[in-house]
Order: structure tokens, then sequence, then C-alpha cells
């Protein structure tokens, strides 16, 4: 999603800027952020995009406590500045239904990612890694494609893990360290990883 934001914007030839560490837990702060946000890309002509849209674009709740009460007012400041925005806003979320309703109403497009096929994870491994960096002769990217069912951005988790195993243990980039970073990254995704049996 983040790289699909940043080949838009490059495509129009505006810059894309991906808003993180903008809340705080003072009140009233999290709006002038914004505001501060909002005011600069429409000066600079910037895409503004949220990432995990859902946690900042969330349902508005019953107000039963403060708490309450100011996330309900982040949200409605929100939607009144998106009302007044002239740029363009990229929302990303893995959670669609924790976006409230009323901004769901003001998306004009909506793009919906799959899964990536085994084919598809293949290409996107031997992507991961520029021609400088060092690869064994023979690498079965399609062994590990075929394994490990991972969306694009868990690919680039593992290929940076991958490239951090071989750095530190002065090895190229072959089947057996892809194996080993797909793996961690299967366990910090909370799945299952099969045991795998090695030929001696």
């Amino acid at each position: 999603k983040t790289f699909m934001a940043e080949c838009y914007a490059g495509s129009i030839g505006i810059p894309c800027v991906k808003l993180l560490n903008f809340r705080s837990k003072y009140v009233g702060e999290t709006e002038k952020n914004l505001a501060r946000v909002f005011d600069e890309a429409e000066q600079s002509h910037a895409i503004l995009f949220f990432d995990e849209a859902d946690a900042l674009f969330g349902t508005r709740t019953e107000v039963n406590s403060a708490t309450d009460r100011y996330a309900n007012v982040e949200v409605n400041y929100l939607l009144q500045r998106m009302e007044t925005y002239t740029g363009v806003t990229i929302l990303a979320s893995n959670f669609d239904k924790g976006i409230d309703e009323a901004f769901k109403r003001r998306i004009r497009y909506c793009v919906e990612f799959e899964m990536p096929d085994a084919d598809t994870r293949e290409l996107l491994w031997q992507r991961m890694f520029p021609a400088a960096v060092p690869q064994a002769e023979h690498v079965d990217w399609w062994e590990i494609a075929r394994e490990y069912e991972m969306s694009g951005g868990h690919i680039k988790n593992a290929a940076l893990r991958a490239a951090v195993i071989a750095a530190d243990e002065k090895l190229s980039i072959d089947t057996e360290v892809l194996h080993r970073a797909a793996r961690a990254e299967y366990t910090a995704m909370g799945k299952l990883v099969r045991v795998r049996q090695v030929k001696l």
C-alpha cells in the first residue's frame, strides 16, 4: 500500500507525505499537529498518506468517559479538515471496518489489495535485492515464494532480515539465508513455521 502511494505520487510528480507520530497524549495537541500537517500539505501540494488509517479515522463511540469525548473530537476535527482540504489524501488500512462511516462516504475510490499469489511473491522476493547485493549463483526464489505466504510488506521485512543475516555472518544471499529470514518473519507474524527437513 505504501509502495502504491509512492508510485502514484511519483507518476504525477508531487511528494507523498507519510504521517507518523503526530498523535499526542495532551488534550488538543493532536488537532494542532493535524492542522499544521494539512496547512503545510496544502502549501506544498503534497499527497497526505495515512497508513493504518483505522487508528485515527476510527468509528466514533458513545461518550461514556472523557477519553471517549476527546477521541470523538479528533474524529470530528478530521472530518472537518477532510471536507476543506483541496489536495489528495490516501488512507490505507488492513481493517476497513474500523473506519468511521462518515469518512467512507467521502472516499472517492477504494482499492482492495489481495494477498499476492506464489508467482507474484517470487517476483517480489527477487526485486527486493539490488544487483549490488552479493547473491549465490543459484537462489531458489520459487521455493521461498511457494513455502511462505506473505504480503508484500512482510516480504520486504523478511528481505531486510536476510540482508542483516548475510551481512552479519559475511554470507551471500542464498536460499538458506532466505529461509531463515522468512521463518523469523513468520514468527513475528504469529504464524506457525513448518519444520524443514534438510538433506545431509
